[in-house]
């Protein structure tokens, strides 16, 4: 009885071994944070902290709002979110980002605006980069300064709006330099929308709760 019961534990143990070799046959960055990532394994979504391992064996060594340093299989490779490891952890020749879609329908990741990290909403519907005022400031862009005034419409009603033009924006490596951008002088939007002064640089297409960015040029 005990030869037949370790038997069936070893045929368990190497039917987990295949699946843990399956799921971390590709992994892809979605998103960075200091201390966390988004990575797709497999096929799915993991929100790792640093020194954390995943159920197929990935480790994430460490994350900043630029890169994140894994281990597969004692292999540490450095990534960003242009980059994509798999089977013999090749690198992709072109760039291409994917961001995954939330719970909330939304298509959220890290931008570069002016050399500074923003987490930004990919919003199709929006015909220029627009932020709110503290956002402004926290990128230390002088608005009320540089900006022209402009009046803006929301959902709350009319309200005062500066145009700026941001020196670069960058997603994954994607970058796009003088980009046109609405700063509303109000605590909307609640996130800085990635519209279409940026988007215009891009193609866009969506399959499967993914969008996947490619520059044009």
């Amino acid at each position: 009885m005990k030869h037949w019961l370790r038997m069936l534990l070893a045929v368990m143990y190497c039917s987990l071994c295949g699946i843990t070799r399956a799921d971390v046959s590709q992994v892809e960055v979605q998103a960075l944070m200091k201390g966390s990532a988004m990575l797709r394994i497999g096929g799915q979504s993991r929100l790792l902290r640093a020194g954390e391992r995943s159920p197929e064996g990935v480790l994430l060594v460490s994350s900043s709002p630029r890169e994140a340093v894994i281990d597969v299989k004692g292999q540490r490779r450095t990534l960003n979110l242009s980059n994509r490891i798999a089977g013999n952890f090749a690198e992709p020749e072109q760039t291409e980002v994917q961001i995954a879609r939330n719970l909330n329908h939304q298509y959220l990741t890290t931008a570069e605006i002016n050399g500074r990290q923003m987490l930004v909403l990919v919003d199709t519907g929006a015909n220029s980069v627009a932020m709110n005022g503290a956002h402004a400031r926290n990128l230390g862009i002088d608005y009320l300064r540089k900006g022209k005034p402009v009046r803006v419409g929301t959902a709350g009603g009319v309200v005062q709006g500066y145009n700026i033009v941001l020196d670069e924006v960058s997603v994954g490596g994607i970058s796009a330099r003088y980009v046109e951008a609405t700063v509303i002088d109000s605590d909307s939007p609640t996130q800085v929308l990635l519209g279409m002064t940026y988007l215009q640089h891009v193609t866009l297409r969506e399959r499967d709760g993914i969008m996947y960015l490619r520059q044009k040029y």
